[in-house]
């Protein structure tokens, strides 16, 4: 059976965005390639035909759930009021949705500690990742110069990512909102 020129593209990109939520979800050992390329409905064989190593699907993958997340963010911002679209990251960032679903949620808060134990080659890969995420989101933090619109991306992201973290480790949603509340409460008032 032949199929379409695009065909090749089409899977590559599937198995890619199956490892990217998983990855999220489970972290880095949740990409397993045979469950990858099962969800994907291919052999374990067949995903030799599409990445060198398990390192380039975790690679795509990650870069992946950045493009996806900072797309997200990107987008509550544009539909906000200029002085008001860091707050709607905010505000997004910190819900319950990116809370209980980490698959569709930023990599960072399901995957910081796991990224600070890779090799250092990968780690060199990964960093590229995470400039262009932060170069994406920094022209809609508060402040009047990049140096003022860096630093609060750094103090709110910190921040955010934190929280998320914690509140997945709540049991009840009840906690996890609160916890959620508190912290986009402290941080739209303190800018």
């Amino acid at each position: 059976m032949r199929y379409r020129p695009e065909h090749k593209a089409e899977v590559h990109q599937k198995i890619v965005e199956d490892a990217s939520r998983r990855v999220r979800a489970e972290g880095l050992n949740g990409a397993a390639v045979a469950a990858v390329m099962r969800d994907t409905g291919l052999t374990h064989g067949g995903f030799y035909k599409h990445f060198e190593s398990k390192d380039d699907l975790l690679l795509e993958s990650l870069s992946e759930a950045f493009r996806d997340i900072g797309d997200t963010l990107v987008r509550v911002a544009e539909q906000s009021p200029r002085e008001a679209a860091w707050k709607a990251i905010v505000r997004a960032y910190l819900s319950l949705d990116f809370s209980d679903h980490p698959e569709r949620g930023c990599p960072l808060p399901a995957l910081a500690p796991e990224l600070t134990r890779v090799g250092k080659k990968m780690r060199g890969q990964i960093f590229p990742q995470l400039v262009n995420y932060k170069d994406r989101l920094v022209p809609f933090m508060p402040g009047r110069r990049a140096a003022e619109k860096e630093r609060a991306f750094f103090v709110i992201f910190s921040t955010m990512v934190g929280a998320i973290e914690i509140a997945r480790m709540l049991p009840e949603p009840a906690m996890r909102e609160k916890v959620l509340a508190s912290v986009r409460d402290f941080l739209l008032s303190s800018f």
